[in-house]
C-alpha cells in the first residue's frame, strides 16, 4: 500500500505555507479553534439544561 511519508507531509506543509503565509494560517486556525470551543459551549448548555430545550422543542412545534 502506498502511503503519505513523512517527507511528503512536509513537503505540502511548505507548500501551503508559502501560499497562504503564516499571518493567514494563524488567523484561520483562531477561527476554527473559536467555532469549536463555541460548539462545545453550546453542546454543554444543552446538557446542562434539558428543561429549557424541551420547552423551545414544545414553542417550535406550536
Amino acid at each position: 500500500m502506498m502511503g503519505i511519508s513523512i517527507w511528503q507531509l512536509v513537503i505540502i506543509l511548505l507548500i501551503v505555507v508559502m501560499l497562504f503565509g503564516t499571518k493567514r494560517l494563524r488567523g484561520l486556525g483562531s477561527d476554527v479553534g473559536n467555532a469549536i470551543s463555541g460548539f462545545r459551549k453550546a453542546v454543554n448548555d444543552g446538557e446542562s439544561n434539558p428543561q429549557a430545550l424541551e420547552a423551545e422543542k414544545l414553542k417550535s412545534q406550536q
